[in-house]
């Protein structure tokens, strides 16, 4: 007999703290090998890291992490920041390659490489977390 298991979500508040992106890594760990999808980690780990740390560099307040079962072997993982800007990827713009010697710039082009799918909705004052900003988002899945 086949079950279903129900829908499930899990949201991270984060400080605006050098250590959060840590902290939303292990959390991510734990809640994929509790749902049975822990041969997604490294996939949703690396996606779910370089958007939270994106926040942490880009916004000047706390953010939030959340994790959604989309279909039983689906998770999307998605990260408000009160920052508005959407980066270019997310925008529908293909992210620029970095240079050799660039400190910076790889974490969105393997953003792109990696996730299935991603989007992002801006939101005004009022909107989904009551402060603006940005909600972007990633798909994954077992192949």
């Amino acid at each position: 007999m086949t079950t279903v298991s129900p829908p499930w979500a899990y949201t991270l508040q984060l400080p605006q703290d050098p250590r959060a992106p840590g902290v939303a890594r292990v959390t991510l760990r734990a809640v994929l090998a509790t749902h049975g999808l822990a041969d997604l980690s490294a996939e949703a780990e690396l996606l779910a890291s370089e958007l939270v740390t994106n926040a942490y560099l880009h916004s000047d307040g706390p953010y939030t992490l959340r994790l959604r079962a989309m279909e039983p072997d689906r998770l999307r993982v998605s990260v408000w920041d009160n920052n508005p800007h959407i980066p270019p990827p997310f925008r529908g713009d293909a992210a620029g390659r970095p240079q050799d010697t660039d400190e910076r710039g790889r974490g969105l082009v393997l953003v792109q490489h990696c996730a299935d799918n991603w989007g992002a909705y801006p939101l005004g004052t009022g909107g989904l977390f009551g402060e603006g900003g940005k909600l972007l988002w990633v798909e994954c899945g077992r192949r």
